[in-house]
């Protein structure tokens, strides 16, 4: 390592589907975060490491700002909020064409409280006519960001800089964890978010909000993998339309699990799945203890 050497933590925030998880995931190289059309995606904080010569950005990808209804919201919000706390830069990050929101005027109304130094990214400007860029960067001016970058996560532009322009804002530090590590969660962690994820694309309404995905057993075998893990719903009525007709469904959501563990492993994956019934379970502060909502 150089002497000179810088290393923090930087947060990402930005309403649902602006690209989050995607920018974290494209800097680091590795899928990390779980992506998918739907809000609230994302529930907990998901750390990610990127490393070189010169420093180490540990990214936490967060919730969205959400509304709290549930006790899961109010944790959802906690994460939130710890992020920004935590943060030595924040990344505020937004749709270039649908900016501003009523989502992200809260959001910028939140960020006009906290100290902590903040950039802001207008992606998707391949799909926004130049004229309608300038104009929100010149909005975002306004507000109190040290940088605006305009930049499309999908075609890399104006992509390359961005890791020298954070590290602009990164404290000079030794390296927080092992540069060879690009996160600090457990392999456990990231099963349950590959299932989540395919629950997440392949249910509608009420079944990707009301479950959750718990691992029981992970166990390593030299040229496989076995995991047992359970998929936690509410109700029973929920549990026919999860497993689908003559468990269809549930297959899908299976072998797809198993060929994204599989990316990351490398070896092969042999996935169990069962369903169980936890009445409003979003709502109850042991449960989400449980199922690891810290």
């Amino acid at each position: 390592m150089d002497k000179i050497f810088k290393a923090g933590f930087v947060s990402i925030i930005g309403k649902p589907n602006v690209g989050k998880s995607t920018l974290m995931n494209k800097i680091i190289g590795e899928k990390l975060s779980i992506i998918s059309p739907k809000p609230q995606t994302t529930r907990q904080q998901v750390k990610g490491i990127y490393t070189d010569d010169q420093r180490q950005i540990v990214f936490l990808d967060t919730p969205g700002f959400v509304e709290a209804r549930y006790e899961l919201h109010k944790k959802m919000l906690d994460y939130f909020m710890n992020s920004i706390n935590d943060s030595d830069l924040v990344i505020f990050i937004t749709d270039a064409h649908q900016f501003p929101t009523n989502y992200d005027e809260k959001i910028l109304k939140l960020l006009a409280k906290i100290k902590t130094p903040m950039i802001a990214m207008l992606n998707k400007i391949d799909l926004t006519l130049p004229k309608i860029v300038k104009e929100k960067k010149n909005n975002l001016k306004n507000h109190a960001f040290k940088k605006v970058i305009p930049i499309s996560l999908l075609n890399k532009e104006n992509f390359s800089n961005l890791v020298e322009w954070i590290s602009e804002f990164l404290p000079l530090n030794p390296p927080f964890y092992d540069p060879k590590e690009i996160s600090d969660l457990p392999m456990r962690f990231f099963v349950q978010e590959i299932v989540r994820e395919q629950i997440f694309l392949n249910y509608q309404k009420e079944i990707p909000y009301a479950s959750t995905v718990v691992v029981e057993e992970y166990k390593d075998f030299e040229n496989k993998v076995k995991i047992y893990a359970n998929i936690w719903i509410e109700s029973k009525s929920q549990k026919p339309i999860l497993i689908g007709k003559k468990g269809k469904k549930i297959k899908k959501i299976r072998i797809a699990s198993e060929k994204e563990i599989h990316k990351i492993v490398q070896k092969r994956v042999s996935l169990d799945l069962w369903i169980k019934i936890k009445p409003n379970w979003r709502k109850k502060k042991n449960a989400l203890k449980e199922f690891g909502y810290r």
